[in-house]
């Protein structure tokens, strides 16, 4: 069977881990890094649409 290498989590003595296993507060950390989420990209670019139509 072959082995998955999972990366590293850095868990601080706070972290919530739900019952899967899974570090919330990693995700939420991540996530928070991670950039524009899909509706702020269609909101940014539906105001973009916007400014220039009423121009």
């Amino acid at each position: 069977m072959k082995s998955f290498n999972q990366p590293e989590q850095h868990k601080t003595s706070n972290d919530t881990i739900a019952s899967s296993g899974t570090n919330i507060d990693e995700v939420k950390r991540k996530n928070a890094q991670s950039g524009l989420s899909y509706n702020q990209v269609k909101e940014l670019l539906a105001k973009s649409y916007q400014d220039k139509k009423e121009q």
